[in-house]
């Protein structure tokens, strides 16, 4: 009798068993991913009229390295990849029957590319250089980064961050002014933006 309590108890104390995650593990011990090691998880992918022009144009203003390029008919490209500090970005002229169309085409774009960088004046002053019209001037702002924005010739908007050297007096100050901004319905950084 003491045996089968024993089994019982036995039974309800046992833990229920939690299904593995299926991987697998090469050699080395590491997890294996699912994309390739150059890219992250999220690659922005640009639809581009003269996206030849485009890459040699990443390359001038934002340090970008070509990782290959895929000719297509005409001399357009099919698709481009570069790198740009540990990111990938992809890229490719607009093709007939594509879902997708480039900015200059459509008049605007819903996207930002975000770079973040430590040389932040340095590339920001290249890509002016190079040609990009500044949307939003680099400046320390409220929330803690030395932040800008630009527009590409090519039509897409690019962002570029870095945290600022303030002091926390500056940044408070400056989150005082954007904060009134906002109340009466301004953009904080937006109203001097015909400055580089």
């Amino acid at each position: 009798m003491v045996a089968k309590k024993k089994s019982r108890t036995r039974k309800t104390t046992r833990k229920a068993r939690v299904p593995r995650r299926r991987t697998t593990t090469p050699p080395n011990g590491a997890a294996r991913r699912l994309q390739p090691d150059a890219y992250h998880t999220l690659t922005p992918y640009l639809a581009v009229s003269h996206a030849g022009q485009a890459l040699d144009w990443y390359k001038k203003a934002f340090g970008a390295k070509e990782v290959s390029r895929m000719p297509g008919p005409g001399g357009r490209l099919m698709h481009a990849e570069l790198q740009i500090g540990d990111s990938r970005l992809l890229l490719s002229d607009v093709f007939p029957g594509s879902d997708v169309q480039d900015p200059t085409r459509v008049g605007n774009t819903t996207t930002t590319i975000h770079l973040y960088t430590k040389n932040i004046d340095q590339v920001w002053r290249k890509a002016v250089a190079a040609g990009a019209v500044v949307t939003m001037p680099l400046e320390n702002q409220f929330w803690g980064d030395r932040y800008g924005k630009l527009r590409d010739p090519f039509g897409h908007s690019w962002s570029l961050a870095y945290p600022a050297k303030m002091t926390e007096k500056e940044k408070r100050l400056k989150q005082e002014q954007a904060m009134r901004m906002l109340e009466e319905g301004q953009h904080p950084g937006m109203e001097t933006n015909a400055r580089a």
